[in-house]
């Protein structure tokens, strides 16, 4: 077989990127620390995770970022004095400041490289994305099944029960007919009930067009500044280069809606509510069932001030009947997950330095060919 000539090779490898531009493609956070803990090289992620900038990582250094008691010291420590590689999956890790977040962290040492360690890092919000979403499926499946059940059970009969109760109060004094008035009052109070659970007894699948997302939240903020909304503030940080979103503008709304009404229900008078969005290049998650890859680019998110759900439910908001609210009927994000699933798309929940961000992940419009 001929050799090839040192010609031929050098051609490839003048086309090989220079090694920061791969360390700065990866998409999980990764710190490189010499013998001394101290940082010699932050990628973009890292930057982006820490929210601290390369040179500030290399300066003031890592572990000021987290306390003392944190896992990510006590591994970084372990893996220095058993000289061996460390995981550890799922672990809640507290930032100085009262941020949180749930990541796997890796320690590896660098072959050949006595002392030197390549910290990492891989957020648990991006690692369980595809469980999240087949729970918030089958949730929705759930809640259309019971849906389905209750309104045909329950519903055709209060029509019977309210006009008995009209009846009734004709022939009675005014005690009588203040009983037959809570009756009504909660007749009408359950059929509210039942029409907001009808929204998850109808499975086809949404007629779906090309949306301006920022026309759909405009008209959200609209209608929530007119009304349950008025006590507080609105921003809007959107991304005006954003192409159309593949969607059904009425669900979108009733969705967006919903997220917004959580949102303000969470602020206290005079606070804030932002609206977000954003392109996430190359961001895809593996469909259920198919195995194909999906790629969700346009993010929308919901912030609000307020104090977030309890740890307890946290992982359960998008499961009908689940709500913290004194009288709440735990069916909002739950119709929210329904309708972000009919297109296609994941909704996820987070909490991020003192903020409640409610994340919408959904699919582009195919570009006409």
């Amino acid at each position: 077989m001929k050799k090839a000539s040192a010609a031929a090779v050098r051609p490839r490898a003048a086309l090989l990127p220079h090694p920061t531009d791969i360390w700065n493609a990866l998409p999980a956070p990764i710190l490189l620390l010499g013998p001394d803990d101290g940082v010699a090289i932050a990628n973009s992620a890292a930057e982006t995770f820490f929210n601290v900038s390369q040179a500030q990582l290399i300066g003031k250094g890592w572990a000021h970022l987290f306390p003392d008691d944190s896992p990510v010291r006590a591994l970084v420590a372990e893996a220095r004095e058993i000289s061996t590689d460390i995981a550890a999956y799922d672990l809640s890790i507290e930032f100085i400041g009262g941020r949180r977040v749930r990541a796997d962290v890796l320690v590896g040492r660098l072959p050949d490289r006595d002392g030197w360690l390549a910290l990492s890092f891989q957020p648990r919000a991006v690692t369980s994305l595809v469980d999240r979403q087949k729970g918030q499926q089958g949730a929705a499946r759930s809640a259309t099944g019971v849906a389905a059940m209750l309104a045909h059970e329950i519903k055709n009969p209060l029509s019977g029960i309210r006009g008995a109760a009209q009846l009734l109060g004709e022939s009675l004094d005014q005690d009588g007919q203040e009983l037959t008035g809570l009756i009504i009052s909660e007749v009408d109070r359950v059929r509210a009930l039942i029409d907001r659970m009808e929204g998850f007894t109808d499975t086809r699948p949404p007629a779906l067009a090309e949306e301006n997302i920022h026309a759909v939240l405009g008209h959200v903020r609209m209608l929530a500044e007119a009304g349950f909304g008025h006590h507080v503030q609105f921003r809007e940080r959107y991304d005006p280069s954003l192409p159309p979103v593949l969607g059904n503008r009425d669900a979108l709304v009733q969705a967006f809606l919903n997220l917004v009404k959580n949102a303000v229900e969470a602020s206290a008078p005079g606070g804030t509510v932002t609206l977000t969005t954003a392109f996430r290049q190359g961001f895809r998650v593996r469909a259920h069932g198919t195995g194909a890859r999906i790629s969700l680019p346009l993010e929308v998110c919901v912030i609000d001030e307020g104090e977030g759900a309890p740890p307890h439910i946290a992982d359960h908001l998008f499961e009908p009947f689940v709500s913290e609210k004194r009288g709440g009927t735990g069916l909002g994000l739950a119709l929210v997950a329904k309708v972000v699933g009919d297109h296609g798309g994941i909704v996820e929940y987070d909490r991020r330095e003192g903020r409640t961000v409610f994340r919408v992940l959904l699919p582009l419009a195919p570009e006409d060919k």
